[in-house]
């Protein structure tokens, strides 16, 4: 398809692996293009998990609408096609009052769930999908890793990054229907339109990006992660409810029964979390599409702003986003962002 076939961009996506500052630029930018945010974090739709997912605050709420945060408790799931049901509302809402949808976040999943939509899952016994969750949340998640490369090798790095979560649903599809995710997403019908987008990807050398890391991790920890991580525990949640299953919930609560020290479980986090960045980083090096527009994140904010908004302009005037997927452009790579 020419590129003047393809309808312009409805959204804008601004993506990065975590710290490398998406919140920082979505912000200037949502106000440039009288924007409202959608987040695509899957950790920020829990209430009561604030400073260990990093979620923006009231200020910023306050100055740019936020959708896709507080939605669900901790015990409760949140699948990507229930956010991107969710999305596409709020996409909706928001152009209606004649405003800019922003989604942002370092989820692929969320993102590809609007921008190219999952299938329509086909009906699963309930009784057996509860009791086959129930087992696979007992096994250690290297275990289902290897699980998914035998049951669905196309997949299973992408679906590897999305973590317990993605690996435990794309096991609940195989062994459930017989068929493996991959076959699913080719032989059945889209569960909706793709909605066009612009994607931005923020790039940071890793010794940088882990640097970040290791200073927003301590950050959490003077800014009150641990009392909050003892209010959801006194509330009744427990370590393995899905919210809770999220880089540094269980490490400290660790920590707080007495089985680490902090020093532990900071260091513990900090490794976590550089792990998931680096997850983040295979997924988007393979699925982002090939004209995503690459962002040095260490540049001043607002040039990157002017950098974007820029690209957004051209390509709302004469169209052409492509898909995600496989195909990205030779040599990209977080050690080496572009100016």
């Amino acid at each position: 398809m020419d590129s003047g076939d393809r309808p312009p961009p409805r959204v804008l996506a601004i993506v990065g692996p975590t710290a490398s500052g998406k919140s920082k630029l979505s912000i200037p930018l949502a106000e440039a293009l009288d924007g409202e945010i959608i987040s695509t974090d899957s950790r920020q739709v829990y209430r009561g998990m604030d400073v260990g997912t990093d979620k923006v605050g009231r200020e910023e709420r306050e100055r740019i609408p936020h959708h896709g945060l507080d939605l669900v408790d901790p015990d409760e799931r949140y699948s990507a096609g229930r956010f991107a049901r969710d999305a596409r509302r709020w996409i909706e809402e928001i152009e209606g009052m004649g405003r800019v949808p922003l989604l942002v976040g370092g989820t692929g999943f969320f993102l590809r769930a609007v921008v190219e939509p999952l299938f329509r899952e086909p009906p699963l016994d309930h009784g057996r999908r509860e009791a086959l969750r129930r087992y696979l949340r007992a096994r250690p998640v290297d275990e289902l890793v290897r699980w998914v490369r035998k049951l669905d090798p196309l997949r299973a790095e992408s679906v590897a990054a999305g973590g317990r979560q993605r690996l435990s649903r794309a096991l609940e599809v195989a062994l459930l229907t017989g068929r493996s995710l991959s076959w699913w997403h080719v032989n059945a019908p889209a569960d909706a339109p793709a909605v066009p987008a612009m994607v931005v990807q923020l790039q940071l050398p890793r010794g940088e990006l882990y640097r970040r890391i290791d200073e927003r991790v301590e950050r959490m920890f003077e800014a009150g992660f641990p009392a909050e991580v003892r209010a959801l525990l006194e509330a009744g949640y427990a370590p393995d409810d899905p919210g809770m299953t999220g880089t540094g919930y269980r490490e400290v609560t660790e920590w707080l029964r007495g089985g680490i020290s902090r020093e532990e479980a900071v260091r513990r986090i900090q490794g976590a979390t550089r792990a998931y960045a680096r997850r983040q980083l295979t997924w988007f090096r393979n699925q982002l599409p090939a004209d995503t527009v690459e962002v040095d994140a260490r540049r001043p904010v607002e040039k990157a702003v002017e950098e974007v908004l820029a690209q957004w302009e051209h390509r709302r005037s004469v169209g052409g986003v492509r898909g995600m997927g496989p195909g990205i452009e030779a040599g990209r790579s977080p050690d080496s962002p572009r100016s």
